[in-house]
């Protein structure tokens, strides 16, 4: 449904772009902040990075645009163990940084809405709707914990994992929106340039792990239940680039 709504916005947006003076096509990219949330329990931030084609709409009066854009965004968290106690001895263990990564590709509609001018300079905020697509994820490097009486889906997600005739793990299709405000400074007629900061938080869920019951332990070799458990994205993004003007000019 979702992405059905993204495809009539798009063709909205075309449409609306083709009565007015022009558009703007834009490249950006930057660092992103990935963070998610794993049943309550919260893990690091993942640091990565983005990479966005773009086009919008020229501003009517200066004032309010529309903008459609389609972008990769490395998505995921981490965990950041540097010493842990060895439980056998009185030691610590050195632990390497475990990145749980989701390479995803976005489709993003939205607007924007210029608050006041600095100079030559926009400021403006903006708002959207967002369709990601996730094309592939490095979960594949904790398959190799599972080897032991599956006690490990507890502890690391998986692309897919199959139990009684149930289907579960990564989700490939999801939705959101992106909030934030930038800036844009001309460097001539037709080139500007792009500072943006934005927050995207997803409604639906990158990973979905229903409850298993019979789980056994092999330490202690008893049965145990495997909570359910949901991962949610969330990244903080801070974008630079630049946008080029296409001009229409009607001549009689």
């Amino acid at each position: 449904m979702y992405i059905r709504l993204l495809l009539l916005l798009g063709s909205f947006l075309l449409s609306y772009q083709s009565w007015g003076q022009g558009s703007f096509y834009g490249v950006k990219g930057g660092l992103t902040m990935a963070t998610q949330q794993w049943n309550a329990f919260e893990r690091d931030p993942l640091v990565g990075y983005h990479a966005i084609l773009s086009v919008e709409s020229v501003p009517a009066e200066g004032q309010f645009s529309l903008f459609a854009q389609m972008g990769y965004h490395l998505k995921g968290s981490a965990i950041r163990r540097s010493l842990f106690g060895n439980p056998f001895n009185a030691s610590f263990v050195d632990f390497p940084t475990q990145r749980f990564e989701f390479h995803n590709l976005s489709l993003s509609l939205g607007a924007k809405q210029v608050i006041t001018k600095v100079g030559n300079s926009n400021v403006y905020y903006l708002f959207g709707v967002r369709g990601d697509y996730t094309l592939t994820t490095n979960l594949d490097e904790y398959e190799r914990f599972t080897q032991v009486n599956q006690i490990s889906v507890g502890i690391y997600p998986f692309n897919v994992y199959f139990s009684e005739n149930q289907i579960f793990g990564v989700r490939r299709f999801n939705y959101g929106f992106l909030a934030g405000g930038g800036l844009n400074f001309p460097f001539s007629e037709y080139v500007e340039g792009i500072v943006e900061f934005t927050v995207n938080p997803d409604f639906s869920l990158q990973y979905q792990q229903p409850s298993i019951d019979n789980v056994r332990n092999p330490i202690n070799g008893q049965t145990t239940t495997l909570q359910e458990r949901k991962i949610r994205n969330l990244t903080f993004e801070i974008t630079v680039g630049a946008r080029f003007l296409r001009k229409v000019e009607y001549i009689d």
